[in-house]
C-alpha cells in the first residue's frame, strides 16, 4: 500500500488537488418476476454503499426485474411493474448523494429496450439503452428487445405520468451519452457490450470519459471466469480509465447460475474483486479511485494522445451541477491493486451447483431432496454436491448470515429454539439418498452409497426393487407364455435392452413415490425434490434410458463431463472430507443392469463403443467448433494421426453420430441441469436442433468413406514396403482393428 501511494508522487502529482472517488458495484441474487425481493436487494446494496461513502453504484442488469424473465419481458405489466419499483426507489431518499445505475426494461416509442437508467438526489438523470445485444448460446436477447443504433443525439422520453407526477419530472433523455459532473465524465456499457470489438468505451475514452459502469447478467461457465476478468482488465488497458463491473449471482429460476464476481478494474489492474459462489443476497464491493492516475495514464501514452486528438466523434452528454470526488486527506489512499482469484475447475463444480441447489431449494417451498445413490461416480458427485450445500449453509450461519439461518430452520424445520449445530445434522433433515438394488448389483457399490451417505449426513433408505421388476415380467408372461432372457443367459438384443429398461424405470417411479411419501412416514410437512444424475457425456452419447433416473427434477450434474466428475470426486474425497469418494472415483463406471459373471462384467465404456474421453473430444468439435460429420472426422485425423488409422477414425465418427442421431429425442426430455459446460447437448435453449435424424446419415457417411479410402491409398502409396510393419502372421498390421469400436452395444439406451 506504502509503495502503491508513493507512485502517485513519483508521477509529479499534487496531492492537494488529488481527485479521489468512492465507489461500489454489487452482486445481487434477483429472481425473476419476484419484483419484492429483487426491489429490496436493490435497496441493500444502495444502503450499504451510501453507508461505505461511495458516489457511485452500478447493480446488476435488468436488476429490478431479474435477467430471466424471458417471455415475460413481453409483457406490458412487466414493464409497469418495474416503473412502480423505480418510482419507490426515487421517491425515498435512496438516491440522495449518490449516483446509481439501476437495470430495468422499458419501451420508447413503442420498442422495447434493455436500459440502465441513472438516477440520484430523487431525478433520472438519464436512460441509456443496451447498444449490442446478446444473441447466442443460452442468450435470446433480440427475441425480447431492441438494440439502440441511434448515436448522435439524446431524445427525449417522457416518464410515465405516474412516475412523472411522483417524482416531479415530465421527461428525462434517452440514448447514448455520458454525464458530465463538475469532477468527473461518467458512462455505462451493459454486459455484451464489453465484449464487442468496437466497443462504445473507446469513443468514450477519447471524448474524456473516465468511468465506465457495466451492468451484466453474465452466468458460470467452467474455466471461463479468467475469459470475463481478461476483458474487464483489457478494456482500460489501452485507453485507461475507471471500470466498475456489477453482476447478478445465483439461480433466477432457470437453468443458469450467475456467478457475480463484480469487481472495479483501474488502468488495467483489478483493485477490487467480489466473490464468484455465494449464498449471500447481498454482496457490495468499495474502492476509492484516483481519477488523476487515470490522466496521467492516458496522457504517457503517446498514441492514445493523438488518437485522442484526431478524434472527431463527438458524444453527446448531459451537464450534472454535482461533485462526487473527494479532497486528498492524510491518511486516505486509494485502493491497492489486488490478485485475482480464481476457483478451480473442481471448487467450481463443488460451489456452483451447490448455491444453484440452496436458491432452488429454499425459493421452491421444498422441503429437501431426494436422490437415488447407486454408489457409482455421478450420482456420487451429486450427493457430494449437496453435501457440500450445507456445509456452506452451515458456514454461513455461523458468519451471521440472517437470511441463510432463516431459509436453513424453515426449511429443515427446527422448532423450539432447535437450531442446526453441523452440515450433517442439517443434511439428516433435508436429504434422503436411496440406494435401489437389484439382483444384478453388487455388494461394493451397495456399501459405497451407505458409507458416503454416512459421511454426508444423509437419511439412507436401502430398496430392493426385485419384486416389482419381476411383476412386470409376470405381465409379460401371461400376455406371450414366455420370460426374457439376458444376453449373458442366451436372450436377444431385444430382451437384454428391454429388461435393463424394466429395472431402469422402475427406480425412477420409486424415487418420485418416495420423494412423496417419505417425508409422511417420518412426520415431516412438504416434499422432496427428486435429484437426477447424468452427465454431460452421456446425454450426448444418449446413453441413459428414457424416464429414468435421469428423469428428475433437477440435475445439478447434466452439462459436466465424466472427466471433470472424476477429478472432483478425487477432490471433494480430500477436501470435502468424504474420503469413500476416492474408492468410488477408483471404480470402473458400471450401471450394473446386466447379471454379474464369472466372464462378465458391464462396463459403460464398452457398452458405448468409446470411451469418456472421446466422448468429450466429440461434443467440443459438435457444439463449440461446429463440426459435422465429415469436419470431425478431417479434424481426428489430424489429432489422431499414428494413434488410428484414417479408416478407424471413420469408424469411430459414424459410430458416434449413428448414436447421437438416434438417440438426439432423449434431449427433447432432459432433466433440467445446471448449465456448466459449453458443449451442453441441452436441446431447451442452449443446442437446438431437430430430435428426429436419419441416423444412417448416408450423404455424409458417404463422404467420409471416401476421404477414408484416399487416405489409406496415400498412406500406402507414400510409405517404401520395407517400413510396413507386419504381424505375426505376415500380414500389414496397419488397420488391424487398433481402437475398433463395439458396434453390437448392449448399452441401455439405443433409440429407447
Amino acid at each position: 500500500m506504502i509503495f502503491f501511494f508513493f507512485i502517485y508522487f513519483l508521477q509529479g502529482r499534487h496531492t492537494g488537488n488529488m481527485r479521489l472517488l468512492k465507489v461500489a458495484s454489487c452482486n445481487l441474487n434477483q429472481w425473476a418476476m419476484d419484483f419484492d425481493t429483487n426491489l429490496k436487494n436493490i435497496k441493500e446494496s444502495i444502503r450499504q454503499a451510501k453507508e461505505a461513502g461511495a458516489k457511485i453504484r452500478i447493480g446488476p442488469e435488468l436488476e429490478i426485474t431479474g435477467y430471466g424473465c424471458e417471455d415475460h419481458f413481453l409483457e406490458e405489466d412487466t414493464v409497469n411493474h418495474a416503473w412502480e419499483c423505480l418510482a419507490e426507489i426515487l421517491t425515498g431518499d435512496w438516491t440522495d448523494g449518490i449516483l446509481c445505475s439501476i437495470g430495468m426494461p422499458l419501451t420508447f416509442q413503442n420498442v422495447r429496450y434493455n436500459c440502465q437508467v441513472f438516477c440520484m438526489n430523487r431525478q433520472i438523470l438519464m436512460i441509456r439503452p443496451k447498444m449490442t445485444l446478446a444473441h447466442d448460446g443460452n442468450y435470446r436477447e433480440l427475441r425480447w428487445f431492441s438494440a439502440w443504433k441511434k448515436k448522435e443525439d439524446l431524445l427525449d422520453f417522457d416518464l410515465p405520468v405516474d412516475v412523472a407526477e411522483a417524482i416531479s419530472q415530465s421527461s428525462v433523455p434517452f440514448g447514448y451519452g455520458y454525464l458530465k459532473f463538475l469532477d468527473v465524465l461518467v458512462a455505462a456499457e451493459t454486459c455484451e457490450e464489453l465484449f464487442t470489438a468496437s466497443p462504445p468505451r473507446a469513443e468514450l475514452s477519447f471524448n474524456g470519459v473516465e468511468v465506465f459502469v457495466n451492468a451484466s447478467g453474465s452466468h458460470h461457465q467452467l474455466r471461463k471466469l479468467n475469459v470475463r476478468i481478461d476483458a474487464i482488465k483489457a478494456a482500460t488497458v489501452t485507453c485507461g480509465g475507471v471500470y466498475m463491473y456489477a453482476n447478478q449471482q445465483g439461480c433466477d429460476g432457470g437453468r443458469l447460475y450467475y456467478d457475480g464476481c463484480c469487481c472495479v478494474s483501474v488502468n488495467g489492474d483489478v483493485v477490487a474483486q467480489g466473490s464468484q459462489f455465494s449464498l449471500k443476497d447481498v454482496e457490495v464491493l468499495t474502492a476509492l479511485v484516483d481519477l488523476d492516475a487515470v490522466s496521467s495514464y492516458r496522457g504517457s501514452s503517446s498514441s492514445f494522445r493523438e488518437q485522442a486528438s484526431r478524434n472527431t466523434n463527438t458524444v453527446p452528454y448531459i451537464k450534472v451541477p454535482e461533485k462526487l470526488c473527494q479532497k486528498f486527506r492524510l491518511g486516505t489512499c486509494p485502493t491497492a491493486p489486488v490478485e485475482v482469484k480464481y476457483h478451480l475447475p473442481q471448487e467450481e463444480i463443488a460451489f456452483g451447483p451447490s448455491c444453484w441447489l440452496w436458491d432452488y431449494l429454499r425459493r421452491s417451498g421444498a422441503s429437501g431432496f431426494l436422490l437415488p445413490l447407486s454408489g457409482g461416480a455421478d450420482s456420487s458427485s451429486v450427493a457430494a454436491i449437496v453435501g457440500c450445500m450445507c456445509q456452506l449453509v452451515l458456514r454461513d450461519i455461523e458468519k451471521g448470515d440472517e437470511q441463510v439461518k432463516a431459509d436453513a430452520l424453515r426449511i429443515g424445520q427446527y422448532k423450539n429454539g432447535e437450531f442446526p449445530n453441523n452440515s450433517q445434522e442439517f443434511a439428516s433433515r433435508i436429504f434422503y439418498t436411496v440406494f435401489m438394488g437389484s439382483e444384478n448389483s453388487s455388494e461394493a457399490t451397495r456399501s459405497r452409497a451407505k458409507e458416503l451417505a454416512n459421511e454426508v449426513g444423509s437419511h439412507h433408505v436401502d430398496v430392493a426393487i426385485d419384486t416389482i421388476v419381476l411383476a412386470f415380467l409376470s405381465v409379460l408372461k401371461t400376455l406371450s407364455g414366455k420370460i426374457p432372457r439376458y444376453k449373458v443367459d442366451g436372450g436377444s438384443n431385444t430382451e437384454n435392452l428391454g429388461l435393463q429398461n424394466i429395472q431402469a424405470r422402475v427406480r425412477m417411479v420409486l424415487a418420485y413415490m418416495l420423494s412423496l411419501f417419505l417425508p409422511w412416514m417420518y412426520n415431516k410437512s412438504g416434499f422432496y425434490l427428486v435429484l437426477g444424475c447424468s452427465n454431460v457425456d452421456e446425454a450426448l452419447r444418449g446413453y441413459l434410458t428414457k424416464y429414468d433416473c435421469s428423469a428428475a427434477d433437477l440435475n445439478p450434474i447434466g452439462s459436466v463431463s465424466k472427466q471433470d466428475l472424476r477429478s472432483f470426486l478425487r477432490w471433494a474425497a480430500v477436501h470435502l472430507h468424504f474420503p469413500s469418494l476416492a474408492g468410488v472415483e477408483a471404480a470402473p463406471p458400471t450401471a450394473e443392469l446386466e447379471p454379474i459373471r464369472s466372464d462378465y462384467n458391464q462396463l459403460d465404456e464398452v457398452d458405448m463403443g468409446m470411451t469418456y474421453e472421446e466422448l468429450s473430444v466429440y461434443g467440443r468439435l459438435r457444439k463449440i467448433f461446429q463440426c459435422g460429420p465429415v469436419a470431425m472426422y478431417q479434424y481426428l485425423c489430424a489429432k489422431w494421426k499414428g494413434k488410428f488409422s484414417p479408416s478407424e477414425v471413420a469408424e469411430k465418427v459414424k459410430h458416434f453420430f449413428r448414436y447421437y442421431a438416434i438417440n438426439r429425442h432423449k434431449m427433447t426430455v432432459l432433466t433440467p441441469s445446471y448449465h456448466a459446460e459449453s458443449y451442453s447437448p441441452e436441446d431447451n435453449r442452449f443446442d437446438l436442433r431437430q430430435f428426429l435424424y436419419n441416423s444412417r446419415w448416408p450423404y455424409q457417411f458417404c463422404k467420409i468413406d471416401e476421404l477414408a479410402k484416399e487416405a489409406e491409398t496415400d498412406d500406402v502409396q507414400n510409405i517404401p514396403d520395407e517400413d510396413l510393419v507386419r504381424g505375426p502372421d505376415g500380414n500389414s498390421a496397419q488397420g488391424s482393428g487398433m481402437g475398433v469400436v463395439v458396434v453390437g452395444s448392449s448399452n441401455p439406451s439405443a433409440g429407447l
